[in-house]
């Protein structure tokens, strides 16, 4: 199974997907594309030295061309549309989003036909009172330490053009919120708050994101838990017999036997 990977910023996870020993087995990664114009260093010079190609097509750049604002949905689809065609000559199977901060449309979700997994910083089978996960967006980790959350998990899911809300596939072990977070909030002391909601994120993106992907990657190319949408043909292979400790899997999103 061949992958592609779409990050902005910077590409958690991707130190332990490159050493994953499947990697050239049973999956392999064949480009990695980033959203921004200075994407951090350490993660392009990690792709190429593993000889990933990558591929930089600057979002704001695009806009600014256009003299549109970046919340301009209606001006996506164009971006997605040259990612898409960025992709197209790698042959992917599956687009892992790792980190990539903007919406997915319809154009980059049909470059891999649908076939396209995004980790959410927050327990997306966790539903609040309208049926609809309790956390969603970029600021998922923040607003559930704000709401007096214990323990927050990340989510691996399909992507789907609704936000955070396709089918999710494996969750991550929990990440226990420290003890001095109700006292702040007692205090109201949002500041002290804020900073360590940024700083338990960083925990998150350091300790589930590789583990998940690796995980996750694993069970696509196995051909678990893979939407009936996708179209290469599943390769059944021992994954399942090294799955990850650290990971919760979902019941629904169980291997078969």
């Amino acid at each position: 199974m061949r992958a592609a990977i779409l990050w902005s910023h910077r590409c958690p996870g991707a130190a332990e997907l490159l050493a994953d020993p499947a990697r050239g087995r049973i999956w392999d990664l064949v480009c990695a594309v980033s959203s921004e114009e200075e994407p951090a260093e350490g993660d392009v010079a990690r792709f190429r030295a593993a000889d990933i190609r990558v591929v930089c097509l600057p979002i704001r750049p695009f806009y600014r061309l256009h003299g549109r604002a970046l919340s301009d949905l209606s001006l996506r689809r164009n971006y997605a549309e040259q990612v898409a065609a960025r992709l197209a000559p790698f042959h992917p199977d599956l687009l892992l989003l790792s980190s990539y901060i903007y919406v997915a449309t319809p154009a980059l979700l049909g470059a891999t036909g649908d076939c396209v997994v995004n980790i959410h910083g927050s327990d997306l089978t966790r539903k609040g009172s309208d049926g609809r996960p309790k956390y969603l967006g970029l600021r998922a980790v923040a607003d559930a330490i704000f709401a007096g959350e214990p323990e927050t998990r990340a989510t691996a899911h399909w992507v789907t053009e609704e936000v955070d809300m396709g089918p999710p596939i494996l969750r991550s072990r929990a990440f226990p919120v420290s003890p001095l977070v109700p006292a702040a909030l007692a205090r109201d002391d949002r500041k002290a708050v804020k900073a360590y909601a940024y700083a338990h994120q960083e925990w998150m993106l350091s300790e589930a994101w590789g583990p998940l992907w690796k995980q996750v990657i694993r069970r696509v190319a196995a051909g678990h838990a893979v939407p009936e949408r996708a179209r290469w043909p599943a390769r059944r292979t021992d994954a399942r017999s090294d799955l990850d400790a650290r990971l919760w899997p979902i019941a629904a999103a169980e291997p078969s036997a």
